[in-house]
């Protein structure tokens, strides 16, 4: 097999370093990859701009690729799946529809609750003076959230009013770009980070290891978000009683609520 894997980051260093352990894999192709997938064997590191979807279908072709692996957000919120499948590439990743889920988090918040998963309080604003109305109405210690993608670095949790509001001024101001156009304000809830990712075909639904990362930047929890350092994994803290529970009330219902979920809202969390 010959693979793509889009990205530059740790997370398409670690899937290249995966992928050229396999036999049945002959090369891989990292757009634009970084220092470290360039020194793998059987990889090699194309000079392309993961956005540049025209030019990474045309090497797609060229090269005789079976299949192209999406590593960052961005890329596939902005349809790359969609426009490689179009021309007959084999993409692992989801829909511009599917990305959504991580690129609009008042997309994500609805397709929760019509699935009835568990979930903080939550409403979305798209002027600053409604949301600090909405931050004064329900006090403090409170979450800003920048709807879109901003890098991981779009989250604030704030605990005093003055944080709140410097926050939604921040989003409304540009800070984010067009990410802080519309603001997510959630309760705050406190407790133990976990983050789970599952593998679906909209059928079978296969959960990875849980982890953890430490989102706020100094020691102590202390400081701004980030995109989330120092992770690690599997999680002393994550019992199997506790997957189980996080398959059954999170990850299933998503996935069989699908097709109710797409009649509510615009797109959907699998292609068809």
């Amino acid at each position: 097999m010959r693979i793509i894997v889009i990205g530059n980051g740790g997370r398409e260093h670690a899937l290249g370093w995966k992928f050229v352990q396999s036999a049945q894999v002959d090369r891989v192709f990292c757009i634009p990859g970084n220092g470290g997938t360039a020194t793998l064997d059987k990889c090699q590191n194309i000079p392309l701009s993961p956005e540049d979807f025209d030019g990474i279908a045309q090497f797609a072709k060229e090269t005789h690729v079976n299949v192209v692996v999406v590593g960052p957000e961005v890329p596939l919120a902005l349809g790359i799946a969609d426009v490689l499948m179009q021309q007959g590439i084999a993409v692992f990743g989801p829909t511009r529809a599917g990305a959504q889920i991580e690129a609009s988090k008042t997309w994500a918040k609805s397709l929760m609750e019509a699935a009835n998963v568990p979930t903080a309080k939550a409403q979305s604003f798209t002027d600053a003076a409604s949301a600090s109305a909405y931050v004064e109405a329900q006090g403090t210690p409170i979450v800003i959230k920048a709807d879109g993608l901003a890098a991981g670095k779009g989250v604030t949790v704030a605990l005093t009013p003055a944080e709140a509001i410097a926050a939604i001024e921040d989003a409304f101001q540009g800070k984010f770009g067009e990410a802080g156009s519309r603001v997510l304000i959630e309760e705050y809830l406190t407790g133990q980070e976990v983050s789970v990712l599952a593998l679906t075909d909209g059928i079978t639904l296969r959960p990875l290891v849980p982890a953890q990362d430490h989102k706020r930047i100094g020691e102590g929890d202390t400081g701004p978000n980030t995109g989330g350092m120092g992770v690690y994994a599997p999680l002393p803290i994550v019992t199997d009683a506790l997957m189980d529970r996080i398959q059954a009330e999170v990850l299933e219902p998503v996935m069989r609520n699908c097709d109710r979920v797409k009649s509510t809202i615009a797109g959907c969390c699998m292609p068809d």
